[in-house]
């Protein structure tokens, strides 16, 4: 699918197995002349939740936060030289939702699978099997 932009874009989502899924996804682009866009997503605690934690500091910035994480996640898998050449997109929301929205356009999702064992390693994450049910993209699902 082409992107509105007319350059290939790649998708990688971070999780437990981020570094394999974002080093197959920088690959990935490197042959195909793609770029790599880092997806980082948060939500506020459910409502029942938030009322039985404390108040939050004023100060406090989620959004940064998550920024902040993103930024560290993709210097520590692909190195700063790496992680520079990298584009980076942290959203409020639900996360395979905040992917399926960014893959709009996009020729590929590279998502990691969940970091399990035994029967559970069959099983795809949740956001991992929404996006391959319903992405507008090609998904590569890569495994530990």
């Amino acid at each position: 699918m082409a992107n509105p932009s007319s350059q290939d874009r790649h998708l990688a989502r971070s999780n437990e197995n981020r570094h394999k899924a974002l080093h197959w996804a920088v690959r990935q682009a490197e042959l195909t002349g793609a770029t790599v866009e880092a997806v980082n997503s948060w939500e506020y605690p459910a409502t029942s939740w938030a009322s039985m934690m404390p108040g939050m500091p004023e100060d406090f910035d989620p959004q940064a936060v998550a920024t902040v994480a993103l930024n560290e996640a993709l210097e520590e898998a692909l190195g700063a030289a790496g992680a520079a050449a990298v584009s980076k997109i942290v959203v409020i929301g639900n996360p395979a939702q905040a992917l399926l929205d960014r893959a709009q356009g996009a020729d590929l999702l590279v998502v990691g699978a969940r970091g399990h064992t035994g029967f559970k390693a069959t099983l795809l994450g949740s956001v991992s099997l929404h996006v391959t049910q319903h992405a507008p993209c090609p998904v590569t699902v890569v495994r530990d």
